[in-house]
């Protein structure tokens, strides 16, 4: 369980993105909203470039708002920092490590690595990479180097961890041990999870909320509490209408005025 228990607020966020060679502004998203607490698994649903992309980098400091503010317990987000760890949609490995030394490095800058090199061992078992261990990137498949990047963060343990899609590159089978072992960090931990990803089952099946978005411009129609509990059964009535709810949502557009 972590020590630290965190409060994420958007208030009144919006993020426009200029063209310099056309001036063309493209509204990313336009006063977002939400206040999001430690123990919650936040899954965001919405059609391509609705922005929720943009809310993950916002979170992680890696791009600043155009009006409004992020803070964390108070705090304003300014910057990149090891409490909010991201995963993104494409494997970002160090070509130059191992396996098990890139699972291994933020334990290792932050001098955590000693007296914890079980974690790593059992990040690869969790993959399944233990006879990969002393391969590089390069020698992996797609599916393998992003299972290694989404363990790398996960044994961070950030009060915030930031999900872009991170599945999306796995077949069936690993694609679902996989949600069952992040889930089972995240009730153990008890992290703030924000989760992209455009499969409306994953969304239900992992997140505790699900946040529908709307395009042009970005913004949040729904904000629909899972009240089914874990373990999901992806074929119970609860589960299936919870899909259907979020399905029509999204196929209408959401809640228009």
């Amino acid at each position: 369980m972590v020590e630290k228990k965190v409060t994420l607020k958007l208030d009144h966020v919006s993020k426009s993105f200029a063209k310099i060679e056309t001036d063309e502004v493209t509204h990313a998203l336009n006063e977002i909203n939400l206040t999001m607490k430690s123990g919650e698994f936040i899954s965001l649903v919405g059609p391509s470039g609705c922005g929720k992309s943009t809310i993950l980098r916002l979170v992680a400091g890696l791009i600043m708002p155009t009006t409004g503010k992020l803070t964390v317990d108070d705090n304003e987000i300014q910057g990149p920092s090891p409490e909010r760890g991201m995963v993104f949609q494409k494997p970002t490995l160090f070509p130059w490590l191992t396996v098990k030394d890139n699972i291994a490095f933020s334990l290792k800058m932050q001098g955590k690595l000693k007296g914890n090199e079980d974690k790593v061992e059992k990040m690869l078992d969790v993959i399944g990479l233990g006879s990969f261990r002393d391969d590089y990137p390069g020698q992996l498949s797609g599916g393998m180097a992003q299972r290694v990047a989404l363990v790398r963060s996960l044994i961070n343990e950030p009060d915030i961890l930031l999900l872009d899609e991170p599945l999306g590159a796995l077949d069936a089978f690993t694609r679902m041990n996989m949600q069952d072992e992040i889930l089972r960090i995240w009730q153990e931990k008890e992290q703030l999870a924000i989760m992209v990803t455009h499969d409306v089952d994953e969304a239900v099946y992992m997140g505790s909320r699900v946040i529908v978005m709307d395009s042009n411009p970005g913004r949040v129609v729904s904000d629909i509490t899972i009240k089914e509990k874990y373990p999901r059964d992806r074929s119970s009535a609860m589960f299936v209408e919870y899909r259907n709810e979020i399905l029509n949502k999204l196929h209408y557009g959401g809640i228009r005025s």
